[in-house]
């Protein structure tokens, strides 16, 4: 007998380009989560007819007319989850803050995706920052959701260099493509329990790269650069 998959919402906000990246590898017979529903807060989400096209079913609960009773809303929201039948959340531009006790009841079982090496960068505007900073590594970051924004416990990161040319628009291309490579493999892994949540810490139970990456690389002489390309994703990931 096959193994259950976990039923996934994602929610999103607009044109879902995590959205696509989760629908590509969930297509795979062997990935542990099913994405059962795509919910939004807006109906005219460009995601709702990436999901639609795929076949997966979609819902919206318009936030506006709720206003400020963000209880109301995100009860309006547990409806469609509860009617889906859902396991599991994923973010993926949900431009909507949750309140402790909607992230409370989902605790371990919804993740978010982050432009940045948290904790390095929370919130919005993350390349500008970034590049203000005057970083070396810039990158994304998959986490367990709780109350506070951007601070639950970090189940996977990627790491870019930084360039020396490097505008917003070049950075923040760079940090999506690993986007789309990181929260695929993430929410596979909490799907099939290799990363879960303990005591208020990730817990990973899987084969762990011990590379390093660094920027410049320290043997950079004369313009070249005897180390290996870009470390490895962790097992899994790729």
């Amino acid at each position: 007998m096959a193994e259950l998959k976990r039923r996934t919402a994602v929610l999103i906000s607009g044109r879902g380009s995590n959205l696509g990246a989760l629908i590509a590898a969930a297509r795979d017979p062997a990935y542990p989560a099913e994405l059962a529903l795509v919910l939004s807060n807006r109906a005219d989400a460009a995601g709702l007819d990436r999901a639609r096209e795929a076949g997966i079913p979609t819902a919206t609960v318009e936030s506006r007319p709720f206003g400020r009773d963000r209880a109301a809303f995100e009860a309006a929201l547990g409806g469609k989850l509860a009617e889906a039948r859902i396991e599991m959340i994923a973010l993926a531009g949900f431009m909507r803050v949750l309140t402790e006790g909607f992230v409370t009841h989902w605790s371990g079982r919804m993740l978010n995706i982050h432009p940045s090496l948290l904790p390095a960068f929370p919130g919005l505007d993350t390349h500008a920052r970034a590049l203000a900073a005057g970083v070396r590594l810039h990158g994304c970051t998959v986490h367990f959701v709780t109350p506070g924004v951007d601070e639950g416990p970090i189940i996977a990161q990627s790491a870019v260099p930084v360039l020396p040319d490097d505008d917003e628009a070049a950075l923040a291309a760079r940090v999506l493509a690993q986007e789309h490579r990181l929260y695929p493999a993430a929410l596979a892994w909490a799907a099939a329990g290799l990363a879960r949540l303990e005591g208020g810490r990730v817990v990973l139970s899987m084969a762990m790269a011990d590379g390093a990456l660094a920027n410049p690389p320290p043997e950079h002489r004369q313009g070249r650069n005897p180390l290996p390309g870009p470390a490895a994703l962790p097992t899994g990931m790729a």
